[in-house]
């Protein structure tokens, strides 16, 4: 069976976030229906064709068409608006869990360049970005960021941290702090444990020399699935967006995808 790209259960949680269609200056083709242009960017974001090798009548309207739309919706923020009603739901549900919570990045090759594009250190130099997730304790991504391939992990640490949304629990207050964060020894350092001994979280942060690979990779190794099935969405294996606000857009988009997965697993 081939599951819809946008099914009713996504397409009824994005549509009341869009913003409305301005007034058009002159005569001429009515707008893209909205739907059709979400089903079109969707199927960019997994199959990673490139814009203009679009099937126009599949989808009813040109790939530039559909990369228009997602550009005025990244400008709207929309999607990180889903990402969070998304959390919302899902922490309504219990199916949130901040007792934990993990931290990882991976670099992408950027043809095209554009900014935060830096010389990747893992592949010959070559120019590249980096995707700096933060996951809770199952894998769900809370947060999520774009650097250059030569910018240090260490660095998004704390901006990661702290823009983690509130996300609403079965009962109490809304929760943003995870008890404890686990990360790989990119991130040791006194200034990292401190700061997050400031903001109420354990750190569980390799030492070098100290721990072994085994022993924190235990909690670890949900953030590194993250990321495989964030690759699974071909467009994000690559960087083919100049426009660093684009191409962070698909990122969000593409955790909004894995928390609906979590959210409807039956149809999506």
């Amino acid at each position: 069976m081939v599951r819809e790209l946008v099914p009713d259960a996504f397409w009824q949680r994005v549509a009341p976030l869009l913003p409305p269609a301005q007034p058009k200056k002159k005569l001429g083709r009515p707008r893209a229906d909205d739907r059709a242009a979400l089903e079109a960017i969707v199927f960019v974001l997994r199959s990673g064709i490139p814009w203009e090798m679009l099937p126009r009548k599949q989808f009813g309207l040109s790939g530039m068409t559909a990369w228009r739309r997602l550009e005025e919706w990244t400008r709207a923020g929309v999607w990180e608006q889903l990402q969070a009603r998304l959390l919302d739901e899902l922490g309504l549900r219990g199916k949130v869990d901040f007792s934990r919570a993990a931290i990882d990045s991976s670099s992408v090759r950027a043809s095209k360049r554009g900014p935060f594009t830096g010389p990747s250190p893992t592949d010959r130099a070559k120019a590249g970005s980096k995707h700096h997730l933060l996951v809770e304790a199952h894998g769900l991504p809370l947060t999520e960021s774009v650097t250059a391939a030569n910018v240090h992990d260490t660095h998004e640490l704390f901006p990661l941290v702290d823009s983690v949304p509130a996300v609403r629990m079965p009962s109490g207050q809304r929760r943003f702090r995870p008890g404890k964060l686990h990360a790989d020894k990119a991130y040791a350092s006194r200034k990292n444990r401190s700061g997050l001994r400031l903001r109420s979280i354990a750190a569980r942060i390799a030492r070098p020399g100290v721990e072994s690979k085994e022993r924190l990779g235990r909690y670890r190794w949900v953030v590194e699935r993250t990321l495989a099935w964030k690759n699974q969405l071909r467009r994000l294996r690559v960087r083919d967006e100049r426009r660093d606000d684009v191409h962070f857009g698909l990122l969000v988009l593409g955790c909004c995808v894995m928390l609906l997965r979590r959210l409807c697993p039956h149809i999506c």
